[in-house]
């Protein structure tokens, strides 16, 4: 089965060569079938190769890797490897609670109708202030963090529907599900990436138990 960066390729030198043949000899524009053939060169081959080049950078930018290759990044991903259970993004890492090559994304995009839109907004946002701004010293989120993103996996376990402190007070976990206590609150789950303190904590190798 071919993959879709061979299909991409493929795409993309059929347009090519298409465009080449139309250089090369534009009278066969002037019969009907060369018409048909120029604009399948100038508009169809190039429209498919460009949104198949958007499909492929889109699924490459939920990866992990693609998250953690700018250098403002590098130490979010160090977080992932701190041997303490205390470190939210760390406990879901290791424990495969999200997917290790998808982990910034799943915890990370917008869980609503337009999410993976928005998310990609938001990265245009990072590019422009990693090259043509200045990154804030902390990173902070543009908005604080959604109880819908952590919901969106947690809901109807009975690890976190039967949680001690989620049923604190009768009206603890609606109040959870209505985002007015956030999971991210002081008390709560409140050490998430904690990079400012790396060099004090234990570091996890993958493959160690």
């Amino acid at each position: 089965m071919i993959s879709p960066t061979a299909l991409l390729m493929l795409l993309i030198s059929v347009a090519i060569l298409l465009l080449i043949v139309m250089a090369a000899r534009p009278s066969i524009t002037r019969s009907r079938e060369g018409k048909i053939l120029a604009f399948v060169s100038l508009f169809i081959f190039p429209v498919l190769a460009g949104m198949g080049g958007a499909s492929a950078h889109m699924e490459r930018s939920k990866e992990t890797k693609f998250c953690l290759s700018c250098h403002i990044m590098e130490q979010y991903g160090q977080s992932l490897h701190v041997d303490d259970p205390t470190y939210l993004a760390a406990r879901h890492y290791q424990n495969n609670r999200v997917p290790r090559d998808s982990a910034c994304y799943t915890c990370h995009t917008d869980y609503g109708m337009y999410g993976d839109i928005k998310s990609k907004i938001r990265g245009l946002r990072h590019v422009y202030i990693q090259y043509l701004g200045t990154a804030p010293n902390p990173i902070k989120l543009y908005n604080p963090y959604n109880n819908r993103e952590c919901l969106h996996c947690h809901e109807g376990a009975r690890g976190f529907e039967g949680g001690v402190m989620h049923n604190l007070e009768a009206t603890t976990m609606q109040d959870i599900k209505a985002n007015k206590v956030s999971c991210t609150s002081s008390g709560c789950h409140d050490v998430v990436h904690n990079v400012s303190h790396l060099n004090e904590v234990k570091m996890w190798k993958e493959g160690n138990k």
